[in-house]
């Protein structure tokens, strides 16, 4: 049965006949930053690809210089006025998170820059992930006073150690390929002119590999991911309260003005 994949506007999606199924944040303009359809998107199309029977690896990346900067700005202003898109925002984490663990087929990131946000969501809870040396990960809520949910709570301290995973969300400093590889966040580091032949190359390998093995391997894996769900659903929440706060304000308003935030809660 051959997958629809026309209502995922937001994402260039690329159907082969090798079993390979490319993804691709595709708004270069702006860094391949996530607007509310485009989120949404993502946490319902893994459902589909898992019904896809021609699809039997999945391949992500981003188009240009960004893999995706995350949610635009405009999108989160939005979320942080309006009760119904926070709950729909809320959601739609949940639901990526639980999608992407439930797909039995492999999915591969080509990390090729900047991965924040919703697309850092996605980079990092693919099955194997591929950086190059110059990208970076950014997990920077923290930087905008919102306590960091999402993804990262879930498998973060399964990739690197606690040590590392604290001292990475607390500041939001952003964290390249090189080190990325090195304490354990990515499965492997490699330059960017080589990242999407290494990437297509993981992808080949694993299309044509023993499906029903591989399946029932990641199935088993994810049961690392399922046993910290209720204390994802927690920071979810968490995060939910914390788009509500004055330090979340200020941090946004410090943005939209491009100068230092002035956090109120560190004035008391």
């Amino acid at each position: 049965m051959t997958a629809d994949y026309s209502p995922f506007t937001h994402l260039r999606i690329e159907q082969r006949s090798d079993g390979i199924l490319r993804i691709t944040f595709n708004r270069p303009e702006k860094m391949n930053a996530v607007s509310r359809e485009g989120y949404h998107q993502l946490a319902t199309i893994w459902p589909v690809i898992a019904a896809d029977e021609d699809t039997r690896a999945v391949l992500v990346t981003g188009e240009g210089r960004a893999f995706s900067s995350g949610g635009d700005v405009a999108w989160v202003n939005d979320t942080m006025k309006d009760m119904g898109r926070l709950h729909a925002f809320i959601k739609d984490a949940m639901d990526i998170v639980r999608t992407m663990t439930d797909l039995d087929k492999p999915i591969i990131s080509a990390i090729n820059g900047p991965a924040s946000g919703a697309g850092l969501a996605v980079a990092m809870m693919s099955d194997i992930t591929l950086m190059a040396e110059d990208a970076f990960l950014f997990s920077g809520q923290i930087l905008v006073g919102l306590p960091v949910g999402d993804h990262a709570l879930v498998n973060w301290p399964l990739l690197a150690s606690m040590a590392k995973v604290k001292y990475y969300l607390l500041t939001g400093d952003p964290l390249d390929g090189r080190e990325a590889a090195r304490i354990g966040m990515v499965s492997r580091c490699v330059s960017s002119d080589r990242l999407l032949e290494e990437a297509e190359a993981v992808a080949r390998r694993l299309a044509d590999g023993p499906q029903m093995a591989q399946q029932w391997t990641k199935r088993a894996l994810g049961n690392w991911i399922r046993r910290a769900t209720p204390h994802f659903h927690t920071v979810l929440a968490m995060e939910g309260l914390g788009f509500k706060s004055p330090d979340a304000k200020e941090g946004f308003d410090a943005i939209r003005a491009k100068r230092p935030p002035n956090f109120p809660t560190a004035q008391e």
